[in-house]
């Protein structure tokens, strides 16, 4: 099953009541898996572009940067932004804001 369609499946089952942070476990590290994967696809379609050009293509985004980041962060921000408007990740923002809603977290309060 590729990461679109088990989060869709764990963000419905979180609603079903199941293990939530069970669930947002698995979620958070298909997310981390489907970002990393897009980071790869967007630096092979960006890689010929200089950092001035990278620094344009991200603001022009929508994502907010400038020439001080290296090339490795402007890439990740420009999966980022792209990544954010997938069906996977959207449904993974939703499952985490329930679940914070609910008063559950990844993070460990202090």
């Amino acid at each position: 099953m590729t990461t679109t369609p088990r989060l869709l499946d764990l963000a419905a089952a979180a609603r079903h009541g199941e293990d939530l942070v069970l669930l947002l476990r698995e979620a958070n590290e298909l997310y981390q898996q489907g970002l990393e994967g897009l980071r790869h696809t967007v630096a092979a379609r960006f890689a010929g572009l200089s950092t001035r050009d990278l620094v344009a293509a991200a603001n022009a985004a929508g994502m907010p940067c400038d020439a001080s980041q290296d090339r490795d962060e402007l890439l990740l921000l420009l999966a980022l932004t792209e990544w954010e408007m997938t069906p996977a990740a959207m449904a993974y923002s939703e499952m985490a804001e329930d679940a914070a809603r609910r008063g559950v977290s990844l993070i460990p309060e202090e």
